[in-house]
């Protein structure tokens, strides 16, 4: 996740509180999704953003996953994300996900 968007991840919670905001990720494989789910949760593993040392605990979710993917318009989904989906490692992106959240998600 770029220094920008850690800014506006940390502006947004800083604005709305942390349990009203809910990262969406849309990386091309796991290792990316996670890299950027560990940044909102629990700080910058890079230490060199914004939330370096910032433990947010964001709730965060990749677009592929099935409780995303169910909250698209069907149409919408298949044109913007469905082509990609297909060359995807879904699983390995879900599996990621599910364990940035289950170390590292507050809310």
């Amino acid at each position: 996740m770029d220094l920008e968007n850690q800014k506006r991840v940390k502006e947004f919670t800083e604005q709305y509180g942390p349990e009203n905001v809910v990262v969406l990720l849309g990386a091309a494989d796991g290792e990316a999704a996670g890299l950027a789910a560990e940044t909102v949760t629990n700080g910058d593993p890079t230490y060199a953003g914004p939330l370096t040392g910032v433990q947010l605990g964001l709730a965060v979710y990749h677009v592929v996953e099935p409780e995303v993917k169910a909250e698209f318009d069907d149409a919408v989904y298949d044109e913007q994300v469905s082509m990609m989906e297909m060359v995807l490692d879904v699983d390995d992106i879900i599996n990621e996900m599910t364990s940035i959240r289950d170390q590292y998600c507050k809310f």
